[in-house]
């Protein structure tokens, strides 16, 4: 069975953030992500991880206001210095919290110009973060309307324009349902470029029990395929978590 994390930004919102992470151990988690914690001392969050004997699996660059801000800017065209000035604060955060992986936000973009940019920048983030993890995520268009990396078949071009060994895959099963309509096919198609796996039921972004994914499939074919990376429950609880995690595999 695949090692399990808890999204701290939606999971255990019933609590504040500082207790998250003891609420994550004692429910059965092994690891927790978070998409922003640049709101939260680092070191404190740091503590609250060991104390816990808790990875840190996953954070999100740049950091911006997430409730209205940009989703990232790593495609938009002529915001490169923000870009790497933004990066290299998620960087420090990084040195301190020690991520498995950093998920590089793309922006809302489009066209020749911002694949280019893309591409540039990743160039740039893979090198200067070595041997720290990055990651891409293709998301679905109705969650977040522009978004520039919008289609796994997209993320999969620009994985081998970069070509760098420390640049991979984030497959979230809930976008690529959107997308495809069928996940279990598209992990066929792209699984083996995917470094972090996150999960939700679609639609609705729900727990991951029931809906249009079969994720118990999904599980076994991760073990059967050796996947040595993490799952992560990213989902919006319909009630307080803990009432939700009959689907987390004890």
């Amino acid at each position: 069975m695949p090692r399990f994390a808890a999204n701290l930004t939606f999971l255990f919102t019933e609590l504040p953030f500082m207790e998250r992470p003891a609420a994550a151990k004692a429910t059965g988690f092994e690891g927790v992500e978070v998409l922003f914690p640049y709101d939260f001392a680092a070191q404190e969050l740091r503590a609250r991880l060991v104390e816990n004997d808790l990875a840190f699996v996953a954070m999100n660059s740049p950091p911006p206001n997430y409730a209205g801000g940009e989703r990232g800017f790593a495609a938009l065209p002529d915001a490169e210095a923000r870009f790497r000035h933004d990066f290299n604060r998620a960087l420090r955060y990084a040195q301190v919290l020690k991520p498995r992986h950093i998920h590089v936000m793309a922006g809302r973009a489009n066209g020749a110009a911002a694949r280019a940019c893309y591409v540039e920048n990743l160039k740039w983030a893979a090198e200067h973060a070595f041997p720290f993890s990055l990651m891409i995520e293709p998301v679905n268009g109705i969650d977040i309307p522009g978004y520039f990396l919008d289609s796994f078949e997209a993320a999969a071009e620009i994985l081998d324009a970069v070509g760098a060994p420390n640049l991979g895959l984030q497959f979230d099963t809930y976008h690529a349902q959107m997308l495809s309509h069928d996940c279990a096919a598209t992990w066929a198609r792209h699984g083996a470029r995917a470094v972090h796996v996150q999960i939700a039921g679609a639609p609705g972004r729900h727990e991951p029990v029931g809906g249009d994914i079969d994720h118990g499939a999904l599980f076994a074919t991760l073990d059967a395929q050796g996947y040595q990376g993490w799952v992560s429950a990213e989902y919006e609880p319909r009630g307080r978590t803990e009432a939700g995690l009959g689907w987390l595999p004890k």
